[in-house]
C-alpha cells in the first residue's frame, strides 16, 4: 500500500491497523471495480500463505431499472458516480445500456424499491445529476430442457419458448399493518394482485398485522400508492424476499405496420 492509517475522525497515517480500528487504505489501483466490498487484502509475498476471510457472500439484486443521464454529456459522470456508490454498497449492481429513445446509460440492480430510490436521492445530492428512471422490472430464473438456469431481466432476454422448462420469479414475505376497519378493502386489493394469505394478528384493538407471501413484480408497480388508497393513508408495509416459485408467463410481441 502507498499509505495506511486510521481516522479520528481525521486522516492519520499509521504503519498499521490492529483489531476494531476504523482505517483507510490508499493503493495503486486504476480502477474502482477492481476492489469489492468483501475482499481481503494481503501483501503480495503473503499472496499464497494466506486464505481470504469466510463468510461473505455476494448479494444478488431483484429489482431492475435503467437509468439514464437527461443531458447525454453527463455519462461518464454517472458512470464514476455508481462505481464510487458500488464501493460501500455491495448489493448494486449495473452495466451498460443503451436506447434508441434515451440514449446510453445503465441497468442496475437494486434490493427493492427503498434501495432504487436511495441510489437515485444520492445520485442526484452527491453528484447533482439529473436522471429519468425507467419502470422498475424483476428477474425471473429460467430452467431450460438441457438443465442450464438462466436469470433474465427483460423479454428481450426470454430464450426461445421450444427451450424452457420452467419460469419462476422471486415472491416477498409481504406484511402490512391496518387500521381495522380498512381490513377488508386492504385483503381485497392483495388477493387481486395474486397475494397467498398466510396470518393475521392484532395489534391492539384497532390495529391489525396481514401476512402474505405476493409476486415481488406485483409490489414493485403501484402497489404501495394502491395500499394509502384503500386505507386512507393510513395503512403501512414491508417486505423481504422469500424465494423463486414456479409461474405462467410468455413473451407477447406486438408487431406495428410501418
Amino acid at each position: 500500500p502507498l499509505e495506511l492509517g486510521v481516522l479520528k475522525p481525521k486522516f492519520a497515517v499509521r504503519g498499521r491497523l490492529a483489531n476494531g480500528e476504523i482505517g483507510y487504505l490508499v493503493t495503486g489501483l486504476k480502477e474502482l471495480d477492481q476492489c469489492q466490498v468483501g475482499d481481503t487484502i494481503v501483501l503480495a509475498k503473503d499472496l499464497e500463505s494466506v486464505k481470504s476471510l469466510p463468510g461473505y457472500k455476494e448479494v444478488k439484486p431483484f429489482v431492475y431499472a435503467g437509468l439514464f443521464c437527461k443531458d447525454g454529456d453527463d455519462y461518464p459522470i454517472l458512470k464514476d458516480a455508481l462505481e464510487k456508490l458500488r464501493l460501500n454498497d455491495a448489493a448494486l449492481m449495473f452495466e451498460p445500456e443503451k436506447s434508441k429513445a434515451l440514449g446510453f446509460g445503465f441497468r442496475c440492480g437494486f434490493l427493492g424499491l427503498l434501495h432504487l430510490e436511495i441510489i437515485q436521492e444520492r445520485l442526484k445530492r452527491e453528484f447533482d445529476l439529473d436522471l429519468l428512471i425507467t419502470t422498475p422490472s424483476v428477474s425471473y430464473k429460467i430452467e431450460l430442457k438441457d438443465k442450464k438456469v438462466e436469470i433474465v431481466h427483460s423479454p428481450i432476454e426470454l430464450p426461445d419458448s421450444n427451450r424452457i422448462m420452467k419460469i419462476s420469479e422471486p415472491w416477498v414475505n409481504l406484511e402490512i399493518i391496518t387500521p381495522e376497519e380498512y381490513l377488508g378493502r386492504v385483503m381485497e386489493l392483495v388477493k387481486d394482485k395474486r397475494g397467498i394469505y398466510e396470518n393475521t394478528e392484532y395489534l391492539g384493538e384497532k390495529r391489525v398485522l396481514l401476512k402474505y407471501k405476493m409476486p415481488l413484480s406485483e409490489v414493485i408497480i403501484d402497489f404501495y400508492d394502491q395500499l394509502k388508497s384503500a386505507s386512507s393513508g393510513y395503512a403501512s408495509m414491508s417486505y423481504t424476499l422469500e424465494d423463486f416459485h414456479k409461474t405462467d408467463l410468455v413473451k407477447l410481441e406486438v408487431l406495428i405496420a410501418s
